[in-house]
């Protein structure tokens, strides 16, 4: 039976039939810009029968948190070259790097990665920090961590050219959601959410083509940060288009600048090009999110990559972090690549450096807390800015410890605790910390009336400024990165770093027995200051 209205209502009725109708059909989908991306990418047909891709190419990489000033600009770590070859229908994908490697020091690593089959394999030496497995290779080679292989995956996946074809195929992943802004133009943009990963992906608004492919990531410094790959420079390769620039921007920082010189599609690729030896192939579940991608990505970048899950020890060389006393009342974490270094006083405890995340942190603190019960740790100590040695920072701020630091690193680290940090593996929080800074320019002594232990500032070749400590009583002092006691040696004449040491003791009227190092493990003083001139 049909519903009668009487004429006023009717009216009111029909209207609003209309503007459902319309609104419908004006409501944006997510086919809108995924169809218009394919139809500019050369078509589903040509984006299907495109099966291999093999090119060349040059990369450049920054890392902004090995910057020479804090919050100063990135440092370049390296310029590469590389042959890309890729079997999109086997997801399997192999590069060959030439990595010229400026910081930390010129060198270079010849080595090639592969995926397949779920494995990642990395053939040569693309590290100083090796494996056992790695240095025990010959050739030199080793498998992939779980992390780094889900990091490698993860932006091929987001680089693929058939990336949209398989958005395509794949609707029920795809949704529209609010358009995005960067730099004042609004990017139409759909997120999709294929097998647990989460890329936004924006469009240009005139040509259609896919502009930026987002991940949502996480930065121990910044707090949850938005990791880009911004495509341009389009050129047809055959049927279909490929960008032949693509660049990486971490928060809005180009921290990777990759441009093609030649790609060839469908290129005949031999099969062996993809294959891993069989003492390799080691297949792990990739871990759940969030992951710690930037962990991984940076200290690719500057060539000092330990490709284990654990981070900061190799599992076949070590059983993990212990605390070592090196003096009465005054230890030493060991067992991993970084170190702490733990100054007991009389009611409390004085930390120095946080390396490497909060799972770092927050290990040192519960091992802590066992043998000092009573004694909170209410100072951290950092050296210097750099990432490595502060990533673990906000696990001591969340207990309310004061942080020391140089005269204008204050700034960096309280961007650090005012951040969110919601996909942090180790310390996720939305909550905002109030930070307690201390910041010294020359010299700052932390005393509870019978031990004294000095921070004194420096100059030095490796960050514009840093801080080393010095425990009076037990004559020990603490350094990083400018020598590693223990493990750097020290030849006929001191390195810029090694003099560095010598005269900031020097001009502080100090001269230490023995230093401790936030890498390696002690040494005497007198190795480096006999030489000194």
């Amino acid at each position: 039976m049909a519903l009668r209205f009487p004429g006023p209502a009717r009216c009111i009725a029909v209207a609003l039939l209309h503007l459902l109708i319309t609104g419908c059909q004006s409501m944006p989908t997510a086919d809108t810009p995924v169809q218009r991306a394919v139809s500019a990418l050369g078509g589903a047909a040509a984006l299907d029968s495109l099966k291999t891709i093999e090119a060349t190419g040059t990369a450049r990489h920054w890392d902004p948190d090995a910057s020479h000033v804090a919050l100063g600009e990135p440092r370049l770590a390296d310029e590469s070259s590389f042959t890309l070859q890729r079997d999109l229908t086997r997801q399997a994908a192999r590069t060959d790097w030439q990595r010229k490697f400026v910081y930390l020091g010129p060198r270079e690593f010849r080595f090639s990665e592969i995926v397949a089959d779920g494995v990642g394999y990395v053939a040569g030496v693309d590290t100083n920090a090796r494996t056992k497995q790695s240095l025990d290779s010959n050739p030199p080679a080793h498998t992939m961590s779980s992390v780094r292989l889900a990091t490698t995956t993860r932006d091929l996946q987001r680089a693929s050219p058939t990336l949209l074809l398989d958005m395509q195929r794949n609707p029920s992943q795809v949704t529209v959601v609010a358009d995005t802004m960067v730099g004042g133009r609004a990017l139409p943009t759909v997120r999709y959410r294929p097998g647990g990963r989460d890329f936004l992906v924006m469009f240009d608004s005139a040509s259609g083509l896919p502009a930026r492919i987002r991940t949502l990531d996480y930065d121990s410094l910044r707090g949850d940060s938005t990791y880009d790959l911004v495509l341009s420079d389009w050129r047809d390769v055959g049927s279909v288009k490929f960008p032949y620039r693509q660049v990486y921007e971490l928060n809005g920082t180009t921290v990777i600048d990759t441009r093609f010189d030649k790609v060839q599609g469908n290129a005949s690729i031999a099969g062996d090009r993809f294959a891993i030896p069989t003492g390799f192939r080691r297949t792990t579940a990739l871990p759940p999110e969030p992951l710690p991608y930037q962990w991984v990505l940076k200290r690719q970048y500057i060539g000092i990559l330990l490709d284990t899950d654990t981070l900061y020890f190799d599992p076949a060389t070590s059983q993990g972090l212990r605390l070592q006393e090196i003096a009465p009342g005054v230890l030493l974490t060991q067992g991993g690549t970084h170190n702490s270094m733990v100054v007991e006083m009389a009611d409390h405890l004085i930390v120095f450096d946080a390396p490497v995340n909060d799972g770092y942190s927050k290990w040192v603190l519960a091992e802590l807390k066992k043998r000092y019960p009573s004694k909170p740790v209410r100072t951290l100590v950092l050296t210097h800015h750099h990432m490595d040695h502060t990533w673990g920072t906000r696990a001591y701020l969340a207990q309310g410890a004061t942080l020391v630091t140089n005269t204008g690193n204050g700034a960096l680290f309280r961007g650090m605790a005012q951040a969110a940090h919601s996909r942090s593996p180790d310390l996720a929080t939305t909550a905002k910390i109030e930070p307690k800074i201390t910041e010294v320019t020359e010299r700052l002594t932390l005393s509870d009336g019978k031990r004294n232990v000095h921070v004194l500032a420096f100059a030095n070749p490796h960050s514009a400024a840093a801080l080393m400590g010095y425990v009076e009583d037990a004559r020990v002092g603490f350094i990083t990165d400018v020598w590693s006691p223990g493990r750097d040696a020290v030849g006929a004449q001191l390195n810029a770093g090694q003099m560095a040491v010598v005269n900031g003791m020097r001009k502080a009227g100090i001269t230490p027995e023995r230093l401790a190092g936030g890498h390696g493990s002690i040494a005497p003083y007198s190795d480096i200051e006999s030489k000194a001139k």
